[in-house]
């Protein structure tokens, strides 16, 4: 027998409106009366009809959230915190991937409208907000990262790198490093060139302007070849900054094939901190970007404009900060 939530509200002696706000955990309910309704839950097998309450309330239960690359190491905090997030507050995510293509991503917008979902968070720089105004022009809330302005039905969460790529730069200093090169994330990636621009100059005002400067991509290859590039240069720089810890360990992998020691002959930083970076050879000194943080502001910031009567979105600032490991370590003396 396929019970319903009357069903439960009756055998629980509540009504169904508690019995909505238990299971969805949207208010809240005295510990006894929610342990009733969970018993009687169990006791009945009761899944919820979403489709049914689709169609009560003209609502999904969905948030989208979309990234560029399932495996790349920067995605899985921001899921989680994407996910948990919705999750406390009664609601599912419907996860989608990029994976770098114009074509796919069409696809993607067309899917999210098409599932009603309730906002969508974009965490991928590669997506231009301007693709997105299906989304918009159906209601629905949107929230990117490192991309505009607010504004109706648009937030945006910036993620301040010049905190990080200041401390990164001042401890290398410290070293007594004076040569540098960069390898930066993709050149037409909002984000990576963000980053580039933050680290040139910061360089530049230190006395310390880049030797070289190479683009790479974000795949797990990624830095490998721009090293051959900076290895074959005039002047070997003893410090490399590189667009993201991925772009790093790929870059460290490379040095050490050339017979280059880290950090005894070239010291590297690297951009976002991700789990691998503790278990580089040798570790990794690199800028923290607050992963699991972004994915929980952009939940609550397409909450909050779901919940303005006008739907206005807002700005939101997150920090980074050096984070100190071996991969760096005082300039050789040559």
């Amino acid at each position: 027998m396929v019970y319903t939530m009357r069903d439960v509200a009756q055998r629980a002696g509540v009504s169904p409106t508690t019995v909505s706000r238990v299971l969805n955990n949207t208010h809240y309910i005295a510990e006894e009366t929610k342990t009733r309704v969970l018993e009687v839950v169990q006791e009945l097998n009761y899944f919820k009809n979403v489709h049914a309450r689709r169609l009560a309330t003209g609502k999904s239960d969905l948030f989208g959230l979309v990234i560029s690359d399932i495996a790349n190491p920067f995605f899985p905090e921001v899921i989680r915190g994407f996910q948990t997030a919705a999750w406390d507050r009664g609601f599912d995510t419907l996860l989608l991937n990029t994976e770098y293509s114009d074509e796919r991503t069409i696809s993607i917008v067309r899917k999210l409208v098409e599932s009603d979902v309730r906002g969508v968070a974009i965490m991928t720089s590669s997506i231009d907000h301007t693709s997105t105004h299906e989304l918009t022009s159906a209601g629905i809330g949107v929230v990117f990262s490192n991309q505009c302005s607010a504004e109706k039905l648009v937030s945006n969460i910036g993620v301040d790198y010049s905190g990080g790529i200041s401390e990164a730069i001042e401890h290398v200093v410290q070293l007594g490093h004076r040569r540098t090169a960069v390898i930066a994330g993709p050149e037409r990636n909002r984000t990576a060139a963000a980053i580039t621009r933050g680290l040139t100059a910061g360089l530049s005002r230190r006395g310390m302007k880049p030797l070289i400067v190479v683009n790479s991509n974000y795949r797990v290859d990624a830095g490998a070849s721009a090293v051959k590039e900076i290895l074959r240069a005039p002047k070997t720089p003893t410090v490399i900054f590189c667009g993201s810890d991925l772009i790093a360990m790929g870059a460290m992998s490379s040095l050490e094939e050339a017979g280059v020691k880290i950090p005894e002959d070239i010291s590297i930083v690297g951009i976002d901190n991700i789990s691998f970076a503790t278990l580089a050879r040798p570790p990794l000194t690199t800028i923290n970007v607050p992963r699991e943080e972004i994915g929980k502001t952009a939940f609550h910031a397409l909450e909050r404009m779901s919940q303005l009567k006008r739907h206005q979105g807002a700005e939101y600032t997150l920090k980074t900060e050096l984070v100190v490991r071996k991969s760096t370590a005082s300039a050789p003396l040559s």
